[in-house]
């Protein structure tokens, strides 16, 4: 520990601190407008300049090291001034710098009312400027269809540059030209390809860069904040539902430093479009091939009629990829009240079972371990598509050092280098069957793309395998982690919403002849054949929908409170910030209500009670933001399983990143973020 004199207050902090990390240490507050934790120092802006004893000037705290201070003649701690009239007149003199070329726009901006330029020349600027020069004009820039840029204001912090070249790993932007004429480009001005690229709104700090959906839609002040938990893949980010009275108006990140830090994917941040298109707002009831509206006594009718006509073995039900565990409880109760075994929550026809043991299907090396772990072998994913946010973590931990990558699979450009070691099976069992290079704590990560294979059960085995050959499963580390790209798969898991003794799965539900009616929790990436009576209950009019016999309306995540399990296992609670639409209503109530007409009613009236049942049932679940470890006998015995496997190459289960569920199809700006990326795609495959 170093020691130091702010503002008369003598503190210890690390050596390797800045004197701006030291200066907020001790309690002051420094100004800063280049300066960001999580990229590198550029330390261009100055707005952060302080008074070091014996400096003949002030000096740029974020780039001056606090090992580099000398001490005192007589050995005391160097002595740093945050408040002097030095230090005022030197920010003063910056933040008139900065205003010379800025334009007027406050009134018009869409940053106004979180713009860092418009807070710090209140705190720290003056009234006037002595600067009478016509202002520079530069022209705006197209950079894709996400980010709007309003290039006058650019004060060339380069945050933006940073990061989408250090964290984003797609080095889009940049500046040209020198002084007066130097200008952030994309340099021939096309679209932005990184799926992380919506973050550089939240990091710049005049209002250069903002989001082109959200443009001229609201102030901050007029909007209600929620913080809730992401459901656009299994990561769980952590994020902010802001509202304006039903109506949900945008997502922003929240800090989690256990999963996503402070970024989001921009399917996360942009999808809030498609909460409001072709949305289910009342029941419907197919007569004579077509859909009619209906009232609900009329559709759980209709339902109850089927059901009572149809045995116990020949109903079945399917939950999709966004269902809270509430909700396929709910499900799964009045599917056993019924007499039925057929649910599962693997609609892709994934083979993880919770018989096998929690630690089969759990990301057990946990997302912040990744920051500790010196080695990865990533098999059958494609995490840049899977969950962009643990792709940024991998290339986070990978720019530090010492850490080596493979990768079995489809060659993929995943922002990092790796060494591509073969496309199937017969690359996983060459290491499973051979010692090789060991590390200390080593993670294997496996992906949905040989877990939804037929032979998934033997390539899970042979994974297990591998990853126990190559030091992954130990005294202290279990490296064995599987990304999931369902954020509702892990909880269905935990609550066992899978196929019980003679119970039939997804796939063989769906085929012809599976059952006589099944139920659709919001199940729509699954394709039904002609036969079945279908009951969908959703929020969107996607496959599920048109598949359906009876759709009930059901409620969107941000509309309702729910619990989620994260691909590490991790407890979430996802809050409620606004309503459904119309008359739909939350996924377990419409279950709880369906039960009185089918004869079979469920023990719980509100959430609170449906809730107490859920955590006597799985104790677990009500420890919020807590992993419960899985054991790592688990995969040991999932080692010993076996069995013969295909030499098909692996293939992600995602090949559009921006259409992967309901809300994003229904989402305007998500479809136009594909087809540029399909674009970019065939051009680059030409």
């Amino acid at each position: 520990m170093t020691k130091l004199i702010v503002d008369g207050t003598e503190i210890d902090v690390p050596p390797e601190y800045t004197l701006l990390q030291a200066c907020e240490a001790a309690g002051a507050e420094i100004p800063r407008f280049c300066f960001h934790e999580r990229l590198s120092i550029a330390g261009n802006c100055r707005m952060c300049l302080v008074e070091l004893k014996g400096s003949p000037k002030p000096v740029a705290s974020c780039a001056w090291g606090v090992r580099d201070c000398r001490p005192g003649p007589n050995g005391e701690p160097p002595v740093v001034n945050t408040r002097t009239p030095m230090v005022k007149k030197a920010r003063e003199g910056v933040m008139e710098f900065l205003l010379i070329n800025h334009p007027l726009d406050c009134p018009i901006c869409d940053q106004g009312g979180e713009c860092d330029l418009q807070d710090q020349a209140m705190a720290y600027g003056v009234d006037s400027s002595r600067y009478s020069e016509n202002k520079r004009a530069v022209e705006d820039k197209y950079i894709g269809v996400l980010v709007k840029t309003s290039m006058n204001r650019c004060i060339h912090c380069t945050r933006c540059v940073r990061f989408t070249t250090e964290v984003a790993g797609v080095p889009e932007l940049g500046a040209i030209g020198r002084g007066e004429d130097m200008e952030i480009t994309t340099y021939l001005e096309h679209a932005m390809t990184s799926e992380l690229q919506g973050n550089v709104v939240d990091l710049c700090p005049v209002g250069a860069l903002t989001s082109k959906p959200y443009a001229f839609a609201a102030r901050p002040w007029e909007l209600n904040k929620t913080e809730s938990i992401d459901v656009m893949d299994a990561a769980g980010s952590a994020i902010r539902i802001d509202t304006r009275g039903r109506e949900v108006l945008r997502i922003l990140p929240r800090v989690n430093e256990d999963i996503n830090e402070e970024w989001i994917s921009d399917k996360t941040r942009h999808v809030v479009d498609g909460l409001r298109s072709q949305r289910l707002d009342m029941p419907f009831v197919r007569e004579n091939g077509r859909l009619r509206p209906a009232t609900w006594a009329e559709a759980f009718g209709v339902i109850a009629a089927k059901v009572k006509a149809t045995k116990p073995e020949r109903i079945g039900a399917i939950a999709g990829d966004l269902s809270a565990v509430e909700d396929m409880f709910a499900c799964k109760d009045l599917l056993g009240r019924l007499g039925s075994r057929n649910i599962d929550c693997r609609q892709d026809g994934a083979v993880f079972n919770p018989l096998f043991g929690r630690a089969t299907y759990l990301f057990n090396a946990t997302i912040a371990g990744i920051d500790r772990a010196d080695g990865l072998m990533i098999v059958g994913a494609n995490p840049r598509k899977e969950a962009p946010v643990i792709n940024a973590r991998i290339r986070k931990r990978w720019r530090a050092g010492n850490f080596k990558i493979g990768l079995i699979g489809e060659r993929a450009d995943l922002t990092y280098d790796y060494t591509y070691l073969g496309a199937g099976a017969d690359s996983l069992a060459a290491l499973a069957d051979k010692a090789h290079e060991t590390f200390e704590r080593p993670i294997w990560l496996i992906g949905q793309g040989i877990a939804t294979r037929p032979d998934g059960n033997a390539l899970l085995s042979l994974a297990a395998r591998a990853a126990m050959t190559a030091g992954a499963v130990a005294d202290g580390w279990n490296g064995f982690s599987v990304l999931h790209t369902a954020a509702a798969r892990v909880g269905g898991l935990d609550i066992g919403f899978v196929p019980g003794e003679r119970g039939l799965t997804a796939l063989h539900m769906a085929k012809a002849g599976g059952v006589d009616v099944l139920f659709l929790l919001g199940a729509d990436e699954i394709d039904i054949a002609p036969g079945a009576f279908v009951v969908y209950v959703g929020t969107h009019g996607d496959a599920g929908a048109h598949r359906a016999d009876v759709i009930l309306p059901g409620a969107a995540y941000p509309e309702k409170s729910g619990i989620y399990v994260n691909t590490e296992g991790r407890v979430q609670m996802a809050a409620r910030a606004s309503f459904p639409p119309g008359e739909a209503r939350e996924d377990w109530a419409i279950f709880r209500a369906l039960s009185d007409t089918l004869g079979h009613r469920l023990p719980y009236d509100s959430l609170a009670q449906l809730r107490a049942a859920l955590f006597k049932a799985h104790p677990h679940l009500m420890r919020i933001d807590t992993i419960e470890a899985g054991d790592v006998a688990d995969i040991r015995r999932l080692a010993g399983v076996g069995g013969a496997t295909d030499r098909a190459p692996f293939v992600s289960p995602i090949e559009d990143f921006y259409l992967t569920n309901p809300i994003a199809r229904a989402s305007a700006v998500m479809a136009e973020c594909s087809a540029i990326a399909e674009g970019l795609t065939r051009t680059a495959a030409e």
